[in-house]
């Protein structure tokens, strides 16, 4: 199997400076995991490598969408799997660095995810009842959770069957949720006092390098704040901001409260989903990568 090293964890944890490392120690390259660094213009307050951090290591899927643009798991499910194998045909190591947990597991596991708009045949020639009854027939278990009234479900399901020749709950039953890839996934961690101290640090660090004025550009630029680009944390809280509903510091306290928050759902989600090896000491994980690299571990 490819081997694929991953390193996750809260936000402001030191991930981007950890993941440069590891590709110059370990012959490697980054695939970027998060969900906002994708998109072109939105550098501060995504935390975006900086142009010398970009100059010392090769990153994937920074930088490749405009703001107006959509993205979705599925979406990097597909890149991340192509540079992964990129990457590994040129004899280097895939290092996914990130904090979207949902895309990194996407990505590595066996999921199967499908199109929002794969209705090819709109059936427009039957009722509901005659589409319930048709996937009665070839899924009968996917009725379970849609509902006779419920049209557009009831045509995406058919049209899957048409396309993969399966039923969404055959395909899903065949999943065994188990890696696609020989991978260690590295946890970077902090005590909650030194981890919220780097955060709030963090948000103040942004303000000054310009958030502000960054997110005016994209705003005159004709970004709005219900695009998705948008909705990541250290921009969509600055909407009252510019609506003049609150003040410049009340937004600044959202950033910080809400990255908080963030960063105690992330740690749940890889703990919950992820075989995550723990570390606060770097140096240890360093030695633990080199063992898996060594097929030591």
């Amino acid at each position: 199997m490819q081997k694929v090293l991953v390193i996750v964890g809260p936000t402001a944890v030191g991930k981007t400076e950890f993941g440069i490392k590891c590709a110059n120690t370990f012959n490697g390259e980054i695939i970027s995991g998060d969900s906002i660094q994708i998109y072109r213009g939105l550098n501060i307050g995504s935390a975006k490598p900086n142009e010398k951090e970009l100059s010392e290591a090769k990153h994937y899927l920074i930088d490749i969408k405009d703001p107006k643009d959509n993205y979705s798991v599925k979406q990097f499910q597909e890149l991340g799997r192509k540079y992964i194998d990129e990457i590994s045909s040129n004899n280097k190591l895939p290092i996914i660095v990130g904090g979207t947990g949902l895309y990194i597991k996407a990505c590595l596991y066996d999921y199967v995810f499908f199109d929002e708009d794969e209705e090819d045949n709109q059936y427009e020639d039957l009722s509901n009842e005659e589409l319930y009854e048709r996937l009665n027939k070839y899924d009968p278990e996917a009725l379970k959770k849609i509902h006779i009234n419920n049209r557009k479900r009831l045509v995406r399901a058919l049209n899957i069957y048409e396309k993969h020749h399966q039923g969404i709950s055959e395909i899903k039953a065949n999943q065994e949720h188990k890696p696609i890839y020989d991978c260690l996934i590295i946890g970077l961690t902090l005590d909650k006092e030194s981890l919220y101290y780097r955060i709030n640090k963090r948000v103040d660090k942004m303000i000054k390098e310009g958030l502000i004025d960054e997110i005016d550009g994209l705003l005159k630029n004709g970004v709005d704040f219900s695009d998705q680009s948008m909705q990541g944390i250290g921009y969509k809280e600055f909407k009252p901001y510019f609506q003049k509903e609150k003040s410049l510091d009340e937004c600044i306290e959202d950033v910080k409260i809400n990255s908080r928050h963030f960063a105690k759902r992330q740690y749940t989600f890889f703990k919950n989903q992820l075989d995550v090896k723990w570390f606060i000491d770097k140096q240890e994980a360093m030695e633990t990568i080199e063992r898996w690299i060594n097929d030591e571990v």
